[in-house]
């Protein structure tokens, strides 16, 4: 290479330095959203919230923590999402590498017949028109980044990197909080199931007594057959329950990537789970829910492909060179057979202006829907952390009048038993009704205490929980 031709190139890439500094592309700055009230009821200024707390933590029933641990390691959603975030690694990796000049190269053999045809030589002339080329080189590009566009489309890249860790991440926490939820209503219906298997064997003692109190002409007959379709009516809804809790089984299995089948479990009443709830503040929502970060970091990605797109109304700048070894014999191939080229090129759009400006107006597009998005997402984790909230509330507010109800309703059964026995006062229409009423208290009373642990578990989901 001569050093005119070197002079020109360490021109060229001077140039390019100093343009470098005018760049049309725009710095990220996070977007300015209102979390104001998102919670709504709650005005704390605490920042300690129960999203900072290990799932381990969380929960202390062994086996429930035995069955998340699983599906940590074996949920597939979980394993697809391990792989996008490779796949959005080798992206970033690739725009790495545009910035590093490509490089090259060749081995040629080349032989050349040149048609004698109308050619008119003088006699005695032996022109040999079969030639043979042999040759070896090196070839590089380099596109200097002067307005950006490698740079955006590295951030760019980026952003689908985090994106697509947080997308994992918040794949974490939805599995901990169904593998959570999943288990307490298996226990719920468990219990559900017991409390309605017992109440069976009630009404089966009672048909029996009605019977003798019909022998002793204290009731007739109408109170035999209510009492026996009292008795079918709890029985009849034992194989609902028990369909359900099947059910609730398999979904659990599918959570744990197995097959269908029996899922090892202890009970509702040994459940013991924080009851203390701190949310902290809601902007804390923007680092801890890994949903509402994927959000933004879709924003991001939207915002460098606009960056991206402006670029592409400005000339791209270019270094070429190459160079090797060409020789007609092999004899001579390393012998003065040396050649190179090196060549500088601009290239600016002149006709497809209306491509670019396209490209300009849907990249734009795109990153204000990407905005709106993330805000409707932000908006959604506070509308489920206020869900949550009053969820459990609510089940708390139930706790005590429930258990005076289930109180007063035993009560009113074995009353209404008594005064059906020995005394005329009462029939046995009101017997039924107090049993059915006994029941549907009992069964909504765990349907209270189910409320309060999901609620639980929802808002620790619902705060950004589970994925430390």
């Amino acid at each position: 290479m001569n050093r005119n031709c070197f002079k020109y190139i360490v021109l060229f890439a001077s140039l390019s330095g100093v343009l470098l500094s005018c760049r049309i592309t725009k710095p990220y700055k996070q977007p300015e959203v209102s979390t104001q009230g998102l919670y709504r009821g709650q005005q704390s200024t605490d920042t300690t919230t129960l999203a900072s707390m290990p799932w381990q933590t969380l929960f202390a029933d062994t086996v429930l923590r035995s069955l998340i641990q699983e599906g940590l390691n074996n949920n597939l959603d979980l394993k697809t999402a391990v792989q996008k975030i490779l796949e959005a690694q080798a992206t970033l990796q690739q725009s790495k590498a545009a910035f590093i000049p490509s490089l090259s190269g060749n081995a040629t053999l080349q032989r050349n017949k040149q048609s004698q045809a109308g050619l008119n030589f003088p006699p005695g002339i032996n022109i040999n028109t079969l030639t043979t080329t042999y040759q070896a080189g090196l070839s590089t590009s380099w596109e200097a980044d002067v307005w950006g566009k490698l740079s955006s489309t590295k951030r760019a890249a980026l952003a689908g990197f985090l994106q697509s860790d947080a997308a994992k991440r918040a794949v974490q926490t939805q599995l901990i909080a169904d593998i959570a939820n999943n288990y307490f209503n298996l226990l719920a219906l468990d219990r559900q199931l017991e409390i309605t298997e017992q109440t069976l064997k009630n009404r089966i003692k009672d048909v029996a007594t009605i019977k003798e109190l019909k022998a002793g002409a204290v009731v007739n007959g109408a109170a035999v057959v209510q009492s026996e379709a009292n008795r079918y009516a709890a029985e009849v809804s034992i194989p609902d329950i028990k369909r359900s809790i099947r059910e609730t089984e398999n979904a659990l299995d599918i959570l744990l990537s197995r097959p269908p089948g029996a899922v090892n479990r202890s009970s509702l009443a040994s459940q013991n789970i924080v009851n203390e709830l701190q949310t902290g503040i809601p902007t804390q929502l923007l680092t801890n829910r890994p949903d509402v970060q994927q959000s933004e970091y879709a924003f991001r990605g939207a915002f460098e492909n606009t960056n991206l797109a402006r670029t592409y109304f400005y000339p791209s700048f270019t270094i070429t060179a190459s160079g090797g070894l060409s020789s007609l014999t092999l004899k001579d191939f390393f012998n003065k057979s040396i050649f190179y080229n090196a060549a500088a090129g601009l290239t600016q759009p002149i006709f497809n202006q209306g491509i670019n400006k396209a490209r300009l107006r849907t990249a734009q597009a795109q990153q204000q829907e990407a905005l709106n998005s993330f805000q409707k997402t932000l908006l959604i984790a506070g509308q489920e952390v206020s869900n949550a909230l009053y969820a459990h509330q609510t089940a708390i507010e139930k706790r005590d009048s429930r258990a005076k109800q289930i109180i007063a309703l035993q009560k009113a059964v074995d009353y209404t038993q008594e005064l059906l026995r020995y005394s005329s006062a009462t029939n046995y229409t009101d017997v039924l009704t107090s049993e059915q009423n006994l029941l549907a208290a009992q069964l909504s009373g765990v349907s209270d205490r189910l409320q309060e642990l999901q609620a639980i578990v929802n808002l620790y989901r619902a705060l950004g929980g589970g994925w430390r």
